[in-house]
């Protein structure tokens, strides 16, 4: 996975060389998205579905629909990338939403909700660092911020990491959390404001790099 202080590959020349059929060019670039589609999924999954589906599945299915499809990809920028593997992410979740409440038609509506859901956790995953006030660099400039902060918070401690996830990306309240990490309220608050501060370094060790 792409972290501060790790280089690769520019995107792409992988994206390129994947098209051309470079399984280890593709592998370079699942890997480097690994943190960002487990966070979307995970945040999705937590929005339409309380009991916990396995998130590492989900992003299993993303991965070898990317591998069936990878040729027929078009693009050739990071971004155009990131929309594709979230329209193949979308895709997936609403099989999973389907499977779960037992629905065997497919449901377009469904899928374009989850669609524009993905498109939206991503914008609102890059408002911790507008908070956490980390500076322009060259490597924000080249990757898109929602990136940076799902590779920050793979980095933090997994009670860290929760707090973020369910106060700053479900949106859910101090009650809320508290109830679901089976803590008090003001351990809640304690936990979430050592968190940002953790997170707030592991952004500028990344804006750094």
């Amino acid at each position: 996975m792409n972290r501060a202080g790790e280089t690769t590959p520019p995107v792409e020349r992988l994206l390129d060389a994947a098209r051309g059929g470079d399984g280890a060019a593709l592998g370079l670039l699942l890997g480097r998205y690994h943190n960002y589609l487990t966070l979307l999924a995970r945040v999705q999954l937590g929005r339409r579905i309380q009991a916990k589906l396995d998130v590492a599945d989900v992003v299993q299915d993303v991965s070898l629909e990317v591998h069936r499809r990878i040729a027929s990809f078009r693009g050739g920028s990071e971004g155009e990338f990131l929309s594709w593997l979230r329209q193949i992410l979308g895709g997936v979740l609403a099989n999973q939403v389907r499977r779960y409440f037992g629905a065997k038609r497919r449901d377009v509506r469904l899928e374009r909700d989850l669609f524009e859901d993905l498109d939206q956790s991503s914008r609102a995953m890059a408002a911790p660092l507008v908070a956490a006030e980390s500076s322009p660099s060259a490597q924000a400039a080249r990757r898109e911020q929602a990136v940076i902060l799902a590779d920050a918070l793979d980095d933090l401690a997994a009670d860290y990491r929760e707090v973020i996830i369910l106060r700053q990306l479900q949106g859910l309240s101090f009650p809320e959390v508290a109830e679901r990490m089976g803590r008090t309220q003001d351990s809640v608050k304690n936990l979430w404001a050592r968190a940002l501060a953790k997170l707030r370094r592991r952004l500028e060790a990344f804006d750094g790099a």
